[in-house]
C-alpha cells in the first residue's frame, strides 16, 4: 500500500462557487494534510485551517480541513477533504501544491469509487447504484438507484449465494466422505431442495418486464406519421423549445431527434422522426427506415396526422402500441373536423394544435399518468442493468442443470453445477471474474469521485 499513488482531485462542482471540495486519498494523504496546514486535525472533525504552499509557506485560502483515518474512510484508505473557497486560482494553486508533493498525482474518473470497491467499502452493485444515482434526472430514477446502492440488489445477491455455498458444501461433503460412518446417507436431497427454492426466487427477481432497466433509460415515445403532419412543431411544443426544425416543406426531418423530458418525475425520451412516405432521396430513404426502425423498438408511438386531410390514420404503423394525433385543428373549418377511421385501430385518440398549443396539455398529462403506469411496479424491481439480467438467467440456467443432474443421482456434476451458479452471482456484486468490465462501469463517473 506504501508504494501506492496518493490521489486528490476537485469533488465539487466547477468554478467559481462559493465552496470547492477536494478530496484525496491514499497512503500519504494524512502527510499531504500535514504540509498544507501544518498539524493534524481530530479525526472526523471539520477544524479551520489556513492552507499553506509547500513551497515559500504562502497562504493559499483559509478554510475547513478534515480528516479520515483508514479504514473507517469512504475508500477504505486514509482520505482528507479540504473545503475552500471555490474560485478558480484557489483550487488551481491548492491542486498545483498537493500536485508537488511526492507520491501524489491528479484521479482518474472515478478512481476514489474504485479504491472503495477495491477496499471492500462497496459492492459492485452499489457502484453500479451510485453512478446512477450520480447520472439520475427524475425522481423516480433517484429513488430507483438510492435503492440499488443501499443493497436492494446486493444483499440478496449475497444471501443467495451464502445458501448456494451451503448446498454445495453439502454434496461435496457427500463426495469426499461417503465413507464416513458419521456423514449422512441424504445429502443430495437438501442440496437440490435449496437449489430448487432458489430457482424461484431468482426467476421472480427476473419476473419484472425488465421495468428496472427501463426505468433506468426512460420511456421512449416515438413521434411518427406522414410528412407535413406538424411532427416536429410537435415536439418542440412539448419539449418548450426548438429542438427540431421546423418547415412547411416535406421530407426536412432526416435523421432521429431525440429530446429527454421529465413528466411527472419519470423520464420520458421524446423522438422526432421522418416523415414515412417512399421518397426517392437516398438520404430521406435512410432517415425514413431509421423512423421506422426507432417506431418499432419505441414504447409508445404518436402517429400525428393532419387533421385537415381525411385517411391518413390508415397508415398507422402496426406492431407497436399507438396513439393517434390529430395535429392542425386550428385549422378546421369545424371544431369536429373531419372523420377519420380509428375503430379497428383502437389508439388513444387525441386532437391538438402544435401551433397554438391548443390540446397539448392534456396529451402532455396522458403521457405522464401512462409513464407512471409503466414504472409504479419498479419500484419493486431490483433489476436495473442488462449485466445483472444475464448473470442471474446463467445461474438459473446452472441451477436447473444441478437439479436435473441431481435427479439421475450425478453428485459430482450437481456440484459442478451449484459451483458455477455460485460464480454467476459472484460476479454480480464483484466477487469474481469482473476484471472486463470494471473499465466500463468506472469511466463513466466524473473525476473526484
Amino acid at each position: 500500500m506504501e508504494d501506492r499513488a496518493t490521489i486528490f482531485a476537485l469533488s465539487s462542482g466547477p468554478p467559481p462557487a462559493a465552496i470547492a471540495v477536494v478530496r484525496v486519498s491514499g497512503p500519504k494523504a494524512r502527510f499531504g494534510l500535514e504540509t498544507l496546514i501544518g498539524r493534524l486535525p481530530e479525526p472526523r472533525r471539520a477544524s479551520l485551517a489556513k492552507f499553506r504552499s509547500p513551497m515559500d509557506g504562502a497562504v493559499l485560502d483559509e478554510g475547513l480541513a478534515l480528516w479520515f483515518p483508514g479504514p473507517r474512510s469512504e475508500t477504505g484508505e486514509d482520505m482528507v477533504e479540504l473545503h475552500l473557497h471555490g474560485g478558480r486560482a484557489v483550487i488551481a494553486e491548492t491542486l498545483a501544491a498537493l500536485g508537488r508533493l511526492d507520491g501524489f498525482r491528479m484521479a482518474e474518473p472515478g478512481e476514489f469509487t474504485r479504491r472503495a470497491f477495491e477496499n471492500g467499502r462497496m459492492d459492485l452493485t452499489a457502484v453500479e447504484g451510485l453512478a446512477d444515482l450520480i447520472f439520475a434526472e427524475t425522481e423516480a430514477q433517484r429513488r430507483q438507484a438510492l435503492r440499488q446502492f443501499q443493497g436492494a440488489l446486493g444483499h440478496p445477491v449475497e444471501e443467495w449465494r451464502r445458501r448456494l455455498i451451503e448446498s454445495m458444501a453439502l454434496v461435496e461433503a457427500r463426495i469426499d466422505f461417503s465413507d464416513e460412518a458419521d456423514v449422512p446417507e441424504d445429502l443430495l436431497g437438501p442440496a437440490l431442495d435449496t437449489a430448487l427454492e432458489l430457482r424461484e426466487e431468482i426467476f421472480g427477481a427476473l419476473a419484472d418486464e425488465r421495468r428496472g432497466e427501463r426505468l433506468r433509460e426512460g420511456f421512449c415515445v416515438a413521434i411518427a406519421g406522414p410528412p407535413n403532419a406538424g411532427k416536429s412543431s410537435l415536439l418542440n411544443r412539448i419539449a418548450r423549445r426548438e429542438a427540431a426544425i421546423v418547415s412547411p416543406y416535406p421530407g426536412t426531418t432526416r435523421d432521429v431527434i431525440e429530446v429527454h423530458l421529465d413528466l411527472g418525475g419519470y423520464p420520458v425520451t421524446l423522438l422526432d422522426t421522418a416523415g414515412i412516405r417512399e421518397p426517392q432521396d437516398p438520404v430521406e430513404q435512410e432517415g425514413v427506415r431509421r423512423a421506422r426502425a426507432r417506431a418499432g423498438a419505441a414504447d409508445l408511438v404518436l402517429w400525428v396526422v393532419d387533421a385537415t386531410v381525411a385517411g391518413e390514420a390508415a397508415n398507422i404503423e402496426r406492431g407497436v402500441e399507438a396513439w393517434l394525433i390529430r395535429n392542425k385543428i386550428d385549422l378546421l373549418g369545424s371544431p369536429s373536423g373531419p372523420t377519420l377511421d380509428c375503430a379497428s385501430l383502437e389508439p388513444k385518440n387525441f386532437a391538438v394544435s402544435a401551433q397554438t398549443g391548443a390540446g397539448v396539455g392534456a396529451l402532455v398529462s396522458a403521457l405522464a399518468a401512462h409513464a407512471r403506469e409503466t414504472f409504479a411496479p419498479s419500484e419493486s424491481s431490483i433489476v436495473t442493468r442488462a449485466r445483472h439480467r444475464a448473470a442471474l438467467s446463467e445461474t438459473i440456467a446452472a441451477l436447473d442443470r444441478a437439479i436435473e443432474q441431481g435427479r439421475d443421482g450425478q453428485e459430482d456434476l450437481v456440484a459442478e453445477e451449484l459451483r458455477l451458479a455460485a460464480r454467476a452471482l459472484g460476479r454480480i456484486t464483484g466477487r469474481v471474474d469482473v476484471e472486463d468490465v470494471l473499465d466500463v462501469i468506472f469511466r463513466d463517473f466524473c473525476i473526484g469521485k
